[in-house]
């Protein structure tokens, strides 16, 4: 049985950004690291955005950022600058170049793809995989994308579109997202919130393509990527213990409403490589818990009043932009949340609070 000083279950963004975290600190110069993933190859498969409220190791991974952002229902449009806080896009088959050669760099850096021979009882191990209950119930976010490209300039690429509400809800809430990386690239999101059980919300490809010939008004284009994924817009069921840490979306880095993640694990992976030497003994990393209680009554609402959602985003939107980066990104204020709170509609959300 071969024994490490840390193991990491599970090579994706979490388990990879906390390995290079501990690399760049030099935290294993004299420790072992053995990180478990099952992939036979690493390419860009995702695509992880965000607004940069504060800084990240992987500037050089980003694929482009936005000062201006849009968000629509059938009703308007709403148009806001984020020039304070720029809307990046994380190129995954960059980030996972990045990683991996800096830690090729390392001999005490190991990767397997199955636990067997690993002796767990003598490390700390940091597990990224979530452990998810099946219950009909429980909400995801569940997305397909297309990155197209035009023949003829097509995309203004300094506004990015949030949310499109301008589409078919199917008692859900649908909305889809372009970011223009040129003025002949985009990448084209379909998105739903959902608890996944209606089949017809999965014909991503259907959709997609109906609403770049039908909505965009773009008839000539090919497809140069693909990404489909989901997000649990839940808890999951990983339970922490003395040398078990939980990290990533299994550690609670996913923000319950709107399913980011990504500089929450930076966050989480900076905090753990400067308590790493007394980790065990660390309260662990949290997004602070205003946000799951808000979060909680927001989803109570969708789930019961997934038609209204649209303008409930909408008019969310409309507060200063400052404040609602700062309220989705887990930096906001009192004052802050309270300009977003106000603008909700006060009786479903009371009945949502007293709700079980």
């Amino acid at each position: 049985m071969k024994d490490f000083d840390y193991i990491i279950l599970g090579g994706g963004c979490s388990g990879l950004s906390l390995a290079y975290e501990m690399q760049i600190n030099d935290k294993l110069k004299t420790k072992s690291l053995a990180i478990i993933e099952t992939r036979d190859n690493y390419q860009r498969d995702k695509t992880w955005s965000f607004w940069r409220v504060h800084q990240h190791n992987f500037e050089d991974c980003v694929f482009k950022n936005w000062d201006h952002f849009t968000i629509n229902t059938k009703n308007g449009i709403e148009h806001k600058e984020c020039k304070l806080f720029p809307y990046q896009a994380i190129d995954s088959g960059k980030f996972y170049n990045k990683v991996l050669n800096k830690l090729k760099q390392n001999k005490n850096i190991f990767f397997f793809k199955e636990k067997s021979g690993i002796d767990f009882n003598k490390s700390i191990i940091f597990n990224s995989i979530p452990e998810i209950e099946n219950n009909e119930k429980n909400l995801w976010q569940h997305f397909s994308g297309y990155e197209i490209e035009t023949e003829k300039d097509f995309f203004d690429e300094s506004i990015m579109n949030l949310m499109d509400f301008d589409c078919d809800q199917r008692n859900s809430v649908h909305f889809f997202y372009t970011l223009p990386f040129t003025k002949k690239r985009a990448l084209v999101e379909t998105t739903w919130l959902s608890s996944m059980t209606d089949e017809k919300e999965a014909d991503y490809d259907a959709q997609l393509k109906n609403y770049i010939s039908k909505h965009l008004n773009i008839k000539n284009y090919k497809i140069i990527f693909k990404e489909q994924g989901k997000i649990p817009l839940f808890k999951t069921s990983n339970i922490n213990n003395k040398n078990i840490i939980n990290i990533g979306t299994a550690g609670g880095m996913t923000r319950l409403s709107t399913g980011y993640t990504f500089l929450n694990i930076q966050q989480q992976s900076r905090y753990i490589v400067n308590n790493l030497g007394d980790i065990t003994n660390k309260k662990g990393f949290k997004i602070p818990g205003k946000y799951d209680f808000l979060d909680q009554i927001f989803l109570k609402v969708l789930k019961k009043y997934p038609k209204k959602m649209p303008d409930i985003f909408f008019n969310m939107f409309k507060s200063n932009s400052k404040n609602i980066i700062n309220f989705l990104s887990n930096k906001s204020n009192f004052f802050e949340d309270m300009s977003i709170i106000l603008r909700m509609p006060k009786m479903i959300f009371l009945k949502a609070l007293f709700e079980k």
